[in-house]
């Protein structure tokens, strides 16, 4: 079938781009950049996620990336206004 060929390539595919992102986070340059590597960071987390969940047939994998998701979103923000504001609470 189509899926036992499609699945490991992207499951590679999402693992290299996790890879590149995790080095940009660790790497820099700016803390702007940082920011944006962490949140595609989690991107590639809820796509590893998503995939697994397809795999294994599990919604479960599908909950836990939505969780991710929010928390993601969350975390991206609070970074930006810390680095725009110096304050994330006004």
């Amino acid at each position: 079938m189509m899926s036992s060929v499609a699945l490991p390539v992207a499951f590679a595919l999402v693992a290299a781009a996790f890879a590149l992102s995790f080095w940009r986070l660790l790497v820099g340059p700016s803390a702007p950049d940082r920011i944006l590597a962490l949140d595609t960071l989690y991107i590639n987390a809820i796509a590893l996620l998503v995939l697994l969940g397809i795999h294994l047939s599990s919604a479960l994998y599908f909950e836990a990336a939505l969780l991710i998701a929010l928390m993601g979103f969350i975390g991206t923000v609070a970074f930006c206004k810390y680095l725009l504001r110096g304050d994330i609470i006004e």
